[in-house]
């Protein structure tokens, strides 16, 4: 039985830690960036983490991506 396709919009907007949890970036990075602070600016170049609730579902998604 063939391998299912992995989801390759998906694989690039998130990565999976050694410890099975969710990264994604932070939005609002793209345009506007004048309006906003610069602490708001540098906080949104972190990755942050997913809740679990999303996070179960971009799981199945990706599970042979790790």
């Amino acid at each position: 039985m063939a391998k299912a396709k992995l989801k390759k919009s998906l694989s690039k907007r998130f990565k999976i830690t050694k410890n099975g949890k969710i990264m994604r970036r932070a939005m609002g990075q793209d345009h506007y960036l004048t309006k906003q602070t610069g602490k708001q600016r540098r906080n949104k170049r972190k990755w942050k983490t997913l809740p679990e609730s999303e996070a179960k579902i971009i799981k199945k998604v990706l599970k042979y991506s790790r």
